[in-house]
């Protein structure tokens, strides 16, 4: 009797607050498209995000951030008092220092310095903003992951590119809002990163595969023709509304719009993966043409292709970093990969006057310690430990203002010394470049207000053009 009761308080709120119109009104309301473009706070000066994820935690100080003082340390412990509040993964606060043997160069008038592993970017040097100076809350990878993503450690709450999907809605009527593209193996959060959380599921991010359909059931079953499809579709879509009517619940609305969305996605996706009409020399760029670089590049070439067909939010993710062993093998390894098909990004949508009006963020869940991880007992094959103290990020493009590099961190790589800034603090400023005061960007869930920075974060006026 109480559940009934209940019931019917509900639906006579639902139809108050609907004007009156009842529920059949408020599935109307709710039907609407969720993919609709919609109006940020402000004229944000980037309308579209391209997230490079670096999976597992690149070593900002064999890449971006050199550390020459390391050299004299190498191979000895640190003095108890320098390591006595860290906290580690793996390694002991007595483990031996890894000195960097990677040589560094200035790039650009800004003089960003990339150590030879991703010389390839200096030609997009002055594009980037570089930040020496991130840190965040936790030194294993999920919850990291959660943190740079969701603003908080705890599981279920909307990704990064499902707020701004949802904040702003899509300019395409034939592709997801958010697409994820990934390359590499041993992804340890996966869905994690690109899940729509409380948000209704028509935000979360689509997952293109590599092999087969890019969409999984993409293609029709073999016998099954466009016509018995669209009869089926149109049975599904009938039931669904009917439900609708009689519930208002926004799942089924997401669900109404997802259909509709896979309908079109057909007859779109095949113009989006035919790259018969681009360059050679464009193709070749983002290293096509050669095995090493094929998929990453192929990633990176889609991710342009996504966004000029207006999707929102392109997630380009490669696994994994996380280099405890095999640190000069490994990370060479991943760095040939991605390093110049990430420069031909860059270059490709600034040519195409893109660049203005697509924000490019490039990064890891958090930064590798100074110390080595000798697991093996061979110091040739030894790695570097998970660091959440500092460690290093960059952007680009929309709203960004390049060839600078903010913050320091001190001699040996332990600390951040000037202009910290927190994962929330990113988040915030990503969502200034896109429109959006990150405090006013709220979602309603169990009763309070929940967004994307928990409770905190400042836009890093430094990084702002």
């Amino acid at each position: 009797m109480n559940n009934f009761l209940e019931t019917m308080r509900r639906r006579d709120f639902l139809t108050r607050a609907s004007g009156g119109v009842g529920l059949a009104g408020l599935a109307g309301v709710l039907a609407a498209d969720p993919f609709a473009a919609k109006a940020p706070h402000f004229a944000g000066k980037a309308k579209n995000l391209i997230f490079l994820y670096m999976e597992g935690a690149p070593s900002q100080i064999d890449l971006l951030d050199p550390k020459p003082a390391l050299a004299k340390w190498h191979g000895e412990p640190l003095p108890p008092s320098m390591t006595k509040d860290f906290k580690f993964a793996f390694i002991k606060p007595n483990a031996k220092v890894l000195g960097c043997k990677r040589p560094f160069q200035k790039y650009g008038q800004g003089g960003a310095e990339f150590s030879d592993w991703i010389s390839a970017w200096g030609p997009i040097a002055d594009e980037l903003c570089i930040v020496r100076s991130m840190h965040t809350d936790a030194f294993n990878h999920q919850p990291a992951d959660l943190i740079l993503f969701t603003g908080h450690m705890l599981p279920g709450r909307p990704t990064l590119g499902s707020w701004v999907l949802y904040g702003l809605g899509s300019e395409s009527r034939d592709l997801p809002g958010f697409v994820v593209l990934s390359t590499g193996k041993n992804n340890m959060s996966q869905s994690a990163q690109w899940s729509s959380g409380f948000l209704p599921s028509s935000h979360q991010g689509v997952l293109f595969r590599r092999t087969g359909d890019p969409v999984l059931y993409l293609s029709n079953p073999k016998g099954v023709t466009a016509e018995e499809q669209g009869q089926d579709f149109g049975l599904v879509g009938e039931l669904n509304r009917a439900r609708l009517d009689k519930t208002g619940d926004r799942e089924i609305a997401s669900r109404i719009a997802s259909y509709e969305m896979a309908a079109r996605m057909q007859l779109s996706t095949p113009e989006l993966l035919d790259l018969g009409k681009e360059t050679a020399a464009a193709k070749a760029a983002y290293g096509l043409d050669q095995e090493t670089t094929r998929a990453f590049g192929t990633n990176c070439l889609m991710a342009r292709r996504l966004v000029e067909r207006g999707v929102r939010v392109v997630m380009v993710t490669h696994s994994s970093w996380d280099q405890h062993t095999e640190l000069e093998k490994d990370l060479k390894k991943n760095c040939d990969i991605t390093a110049g098909p990430v420069a031909a990004l860059i270059q490709d949508l600034k040519q195409r006057g893109m660049l203005d009006s697509t924000l490019v963020v490039w990064g890891g869940e958090f930064g590798r310690t100074p110390l080595g991880d000798f697991r093996n007992a061979e110091e040739a094959k030894a790695g570097r430990d998970h660091h959440a103290n500092c460690f290093t990020m960059w952007a680009a493009g929309g709203g960004i203002r390049g060839g600078v590099t903010i913050g320091k961190t001190d001699d040996l790589g332990l600390h951040v010394t000037e202009d910290p800034v927190h994962v929330n603090d990113l988040q915030a400023t990503i969502l200034h470049c896109l429109g959006f005061d990150h405090t006013r960007l709220t979602y309603r869930h169990m009763g309070r207000d929940f967004r994307l920075t928990d409770v905190r974060g400042q836009v890093v006026r430094k990084m702002l053009a």
